[in-house]
């Protein structure tokens, strides 16, 4: 079993300019085919850019570089796109969904929290005007989620049907249904907590983390000081991390 880690979406600020980010999508080898976690932008948006892509090219400093694409990505590792049966998402907001359309026969799994409040038309807050409705129009295959049947160390968890092991771990706030996962490695845990905390970040303000990320930020902090053996994970990290940790086996 591999985990790749790549990078589908590198988006800098422009303030602080030192604050420079990718967004890590996993490639998964699993017994049940490659599982792709979060999609980062998709080749349509690189061809028709949504409003939010658009608003974020001008607010960011964007590269928008095709070949980041995850299916250009995979393509690179040497996969066959088409070999990704499973596609595992921490929500739907456009920076992580814009690429199903590129995968349409993938099965997509959220969490049902998630997928409703993408799709009731309502909005429920302010980071909610990150849903974009056409990146569903292919109508995929989903899978949802919603019963706590687990514990992943002190966090409620949600067992996913792959092996690897591995969880959703409910971390609402960010958006209505936004879960972190955490998946077993032959080495011990690996957990991608997704936008809900930036415990890699010690230059932006906490008030502004917690507005925009949520309220976990504290709680994962000191998760990882507690336990330095978990590999952790937020959805955009500094570029070198990909560097340092191309696999993880």
């Amino acid at each position: 079993m591999t985990i790749h880690l790549m990078n589908c979406f590198t988006d800098n600020a422009r303030w602080p300019s030192k604050l420079k980010t990718g967004m890590v999508c996993l490639l998964i080898e699993s017994e049940q085919g490659l599982i792709l976690l979060d999609t980062g932008l998709g080749l349509t948006d690189y061809a028709h850019p949504s409003k939010m892509t658009r608003m974020f090219r001008i607010i960011t400093v964007m590269p928008f570089d095709v070949n980041e694409a995850a299916i250009n990505c995979i393509r690179a590792l040497g996969y066959n796109p088409e070999d990704v049966k499973h596609i595992i998402l921490t929500h739907m907001h456009f920076d992580h969904i814009s690429g199903l359309p590129d995968f349409p026969h993938a099965r997509v799994h959220v969490h049902k929290r998630e997928y409703d409040a993408f799709t009731d038309g309502k909005i429920g807050q302010w980071t909610e005007y990150a849903y974009i409705p056409r990146y569903l129009a292919h109508k995929p295959d989903f899978v949802l989620y919603e019963t706590i049947d687990s514990k992943w160390y002190d966090f409620d968890a949600i067992r996913l049907p792959f092996q690897p092991e591995m969880y959703f771990i409910p971390l609402f706030g960010h958006s209505r249904g936004h879960c972190g996962v955490a998946i077993k490695t032959k080495t011990g845990w690996f957990f991608h907590a997704g936008d809900s905390s930036a415990v890699y970040d010690d230059t932006t303000p906490k008030w502004l983390i917690n507005l925009v990320l949520g309220p976990h930020d504290a709680r994962l902090r000191k998760f990882k000081q507690a336990h330095p053996e978990v590999l952790m994970t937020n959805s955009h990290m500094y570029p070198e991390f990909f560097d340092q940790h191309p696999t993880i086996s």
